[in-house]
């Protein structure tokens, strides 16, 4: 089954390649769309990836010079409160050119690498911050966020792709920080430097898995051997691997183990470079 010729790998495609073969089979080259709840309960659900959509423009349009600090917000809510935290403490010391929303690519096998970045931050020539805004309601573990691709994919192709950025000048792994910004924990970001070592490493690590799937036989994609990696993915009745959905509170509060597997940020678990990017 090869994939489309126009085919782009991204963080989401990649990670869901990582944690299951069969769900990437299905939604990016089978493009099956499976009428299930990813999590319960669904309004509840749905209105975090509403509010975090929201509070992703908010700062976009803040970040441009188009939108007031004082904008009026209904208070008592999740949106507002995070949007008081972001103003009371953005992350700190970045650099002065910067770039909201802002999609770069670069070959990767046979295909292209793509991301859609929240935030970078240039110092021409001397150091490139990239942030990301994180609506979960737990603070993930650094270790967690070491290994996710978003990580491994975001600091690797600013260094493959970020001249554009840097007049003209390739960046330096070494000039590249990576920040998650949590808006439920504003004082506490987590800041992931870079190097040559971890570029080279990422640098193998995404060619091999590109290969990988490039390479695939035709028929059924093997499935997770982890079942709690089912529980909150869209196809689990179609792969008998359950019917109801995860519950939202209990992945919330569920302990390390289960961190591994259901998305800390509920308003990025929608793959967004999956339905299209958010129209701004």
């Amino acid at each position: 089954m090869p994939l489309p010729p126009d085919f782009q790998f991204s963080q989401g495609n990649l990670q869901d390649y990582t944690d299951c073969p069969r769900r990437f089979q299905l939604r990016y080259l089978l493009a099956l769309a499976w009428p299930a709840v990813e999590a319960e309960p669904a309004d509840e659900f749905e209105t975090r990836i509403r509010d975090g959509e929201a509070f992703h423009r908010l700062v976009q349009q803040h970040v441009l010079g188009v939108l007031p600090a004082g904008v009026a917000l209904e208070p008592g809510n999740d949106l507002a409160a995070w949007w008081d935290s972001y103003l009371a403490s953005p992350p700190p010391d970045l650099p002065p050119a910067r770039h909201p929303e802002i999609t770069l690519s670069a070959p990767l096998g046979e295909h292209r690498l793509i991301a859609k970045y929240d935030l970078i931050a240039i110092e021409s020539d001397r150091r490139a911050v990239i942030v990301d805004w994180k609506t979960s309601a737990k603070r993930p573990r650094p270790g967690w966020l070491i290994q996710r691709l978003q990580t491994r994919v975001y600091r690797y192709l600013l260094a493959r792709a970020g001249a554009a950025l840097n007049g003209g000048q390739s960046l330096r792994p070494e000039q590249i920080e990576m920040i998650y910004w949590f808006a439920n924990f504003p004082d506490e970001p987590e800041r992931l430097r870079y190097d040559a070592t971890q570029f080279a490493a990422d640098g193998r690590y995404l060619m091999e898995m590109a290969a990988e799937i490039t390479q695939r036989e035709d028929g059924v994609f093997s499935l997770t051997d982890d079942i709690r990696r089912c529980l909150f993915c869209a196809y689990r009745s179609l792969c008998r691997r359950g019917v109801e959905a995860g519950d939202l509170d209990a992945a919330d509060a569920a302990p390390a183990a289960v961190e591994e597997v259901a998305p800390p940020d509920w308003a990025a678990s929608f793959d967004f470079e999956q339905i299209g990017e958010i129209a701004f």
